[in-house]
Parts: structure tokens; C-alpha cells; sequence
């Protein structure tokens, strides 16, 4: 059984009239998500993350400063490209409930696996600092939940997204019972993701060139991604689902199609199977065209689903 959670107050996350990452972006997504092949799809509304939740990987002084930076009413900028309104606080808290609820029903085998459909994204969010349209780390969350709840220590976090996850770079660097691996278009945003970069050898990065395809990215993944993480051996694999690779998307330039996300999903259980008791987790990050979006979601869930 696949676990979906998301909430109506994600749309109240209000970004202004031409952020790429807008309301819609969940619209599209979940009125996918709504055909009847995925009528199985047991349906959750995320809980709000407790303090405690968040600051496993946010100090006290990051989350009262994300909180002091959202107006009563209208928009306020944290930083050029993150924007916020009234309804962020509770989007903010949602999103990463969401991801503590998911690791607690597939750790608790209440579920086989689960996607967390949720906004503001998080894998930009460095635990002292919110940035790139991310307020917490989601997926960060989530895996201390594991660890901290559960007992489970080695934690993997994939991130498929077309920017680099400096955030959850930032926060397991140097925990070496935290794998952290991404395939992510350089240059581009933020900047981070060089192969060098590989914290006690707990990170896995492959940066590809603009123009790279779903050929290309299957490559990658196959010699480079997937044996560092057989090697690493975890006992719950994440996913930070950013679908802004596709050709379509308008923030980056590299090619992927809606069935390059189903493979990368498959080899991703296939390991999990392997390693995980077939744990797996995973939260939408990026996808900023919203047929693009919704088609690879779409084939990222449906995967999650088959048997």
C-alpha cells in the first residue's frame, strides 16, 4: 500500500502571481493523482510537525527566524527568490509533518511506501538558513524522525531534482550514517554539488552537464548512484523528487522524461528492497511546468504503487 500526504493549506502558501513556485504547481499535481489507476492510493492529510520534529535539524533561533519573517497579510521576501505569506507558517509545518508521518507509517509497515505531495519544498533549506523557495528541510526532518523515533540509523536521501540539495548536503556532511546523493544540472543553482564534495565520504555527487538526457541520467545513476549506495547498505531510502529535470521545465536545461523518473523510482525500491525492507519515502521537491510536473509525478507514484 502507497501512502499519499498532502493538505488543502499548501495552496495558502502564497508566493505572488509570477513565482514559478506557485499553488498550481500542487493543483496540477494532485488533480493527477485523482485518475482512477490511482483510486488504491490511501489518502492522508499531512499533520503539523511539532518544534521538536524540526529542530533535529534547525536550531531554535533558525525556526523563530523563518516565523518572525511572515507578514499578517500580503508578501515578504526572506531572500530574493524565497517568498512568504500569512499561510506559509502552517504550509511550512505541514510539509514536514508530512514527511515524519510517512517515515512512521512505512517504519511501522502501515505502509509499503509513501509520497509527500507538499509545499514550500525544503532540500535548499540549510539548517541555519531558508533560501531557494525552502523554508525547513522536509526531507531532513523526516529522516531524524527515523532515526530518532525509530532507532534506524543509516538513512539514504536520493535527490533527483534539477538543482542541487545544499541543504540536506549541509546538514549530513559529517555523519557518515548519512548518505546523501544527487544528480543535478552544473552549472546552475545554488552553486554547490561538485564531485569534490563528499563530506566523510557519506556524499555522492553527479553533476551533469546542461543538455543531458534520460540516457544520460540512467548511466549516471546505474555506475555511480546506485553502487554507493548498495555499499552504504540503508535501512530507509528518501526521495527529494524534483521534477524540474524534464525538458520541459523552464528553470534548467537538462532533457528527462516522465518514464526517466518511473526507472529512477524503480532502481531506487529495488534497492530499498534490497537493503530497506522495501522502506521507502519521498517528498516533491521542484517541477516548475505544470504538465511536466503532473505527468512525472504521476509516473513516480505509479511506480511507488506497483507490486
Amino acid at each position: 500500500m502507497t501512502h499519499l500526504y498532502t493538505h488543502p493549506c499548501f495552496l495558502d502558501h502564497d508566493t505572488g502571481a509570477h513565482h514559478p513556485e506557485r499553488p498550481d504547481r500542487l493543483r496540477a499535481l494532485l488533480h493527477a493523482l485523482d485518475a482512477q489507476e490511482f483510486a488504491s492510493l490511501e489518502r492522508h492529510d499531512a499533520p503539523r510537525a511539532t518544534r521538536e520534529q524540526i529542530e533535529r535539524v534547525h536550531p531554535a533561533a533558525q525556526v523563530d527566524g523563518v516565523l518572525q519573517a511572515l507578514p499578517q497579510r500580503g508578501l515578504a521576501n526572506i531572500d530574493a527568490d524565497t517568498v512568504v505569506s500569512a499561510g506559509s507558517e502552517q504550509a511550512a509545518f505541514r510539509a514536514a509533518g508530512a514527511l515524519c508521518a510517512a517515515v512512521d507509517a512505512v517504519v511501522n509497515a502501515a505502509a509499503r511506501n509513501a509520497f509527500c505531495a507538499v509545499r514550500p519544498p525544503g532540500h535548499h533549506a540549510e539548517p541555519g538558513r531558508a533560501m531557494g523557495f525552502c523554508l525547513f528541510n522536509n526531507v531532513a526532518i523526516g529522516a531524524m524522525q527515523a532515526r530518532a523515533i525509530h532507532g534506524l540509523e543509516r538513512i539514504a536521501v536520493i535527490d533527483v531534482d534539477v538543482h542541487h540539495g545544499n541543504g540536506t548536503q549541509a546538514f549530513a556532511w559529517d555523519d557518515p550514517n548519512f548518505f546523501y546523493a544527487s544528480t543535478h544540472q552544473m552549472p546552475l543553482y545554488p552553486g554547490t554539488g561538485q564531485v569534490a564534495e563528499r563530506g566523510v565520504g557519506n556524499i555522492v555527487n553527479a553533476p551533469l552537464q546542461p543538455g543531458a538526457d534520460g540516457e544520460t541520467v540512467r548511466a549516471v545513476v546505474t555506475e555511480t548512484v546506485l553502487p554507493a549506495l548498495r555499499r552504504f547498505a540503508p535501512e530507509i531510502v528518501m526521495i527529494s523528487a524534483g521534477f524540474d529535470a524534464h525538458a520541459r521545465d523552464p528553470l534548467a536545461n537538462l532533457n528527462l522524461l516522465a518514464e526517466d523518473y518511473a526507472w529512477v523510482t524503480r532502481e531506487l525500491m529495488a534497492v530499498a528492497e534490497e537493503c530497506a525492507a522495501g522502506r521507502v519515502v519521498s517528498c516533491l521537491e521542484g517541477g516548475y511546468d505544470l504538465e511536466a510536473l503532473a505527468d512525472s509525478a504521476a509516473a513516480h507514484v505509479r511506480a511507488l504503487m506497483a507490486e
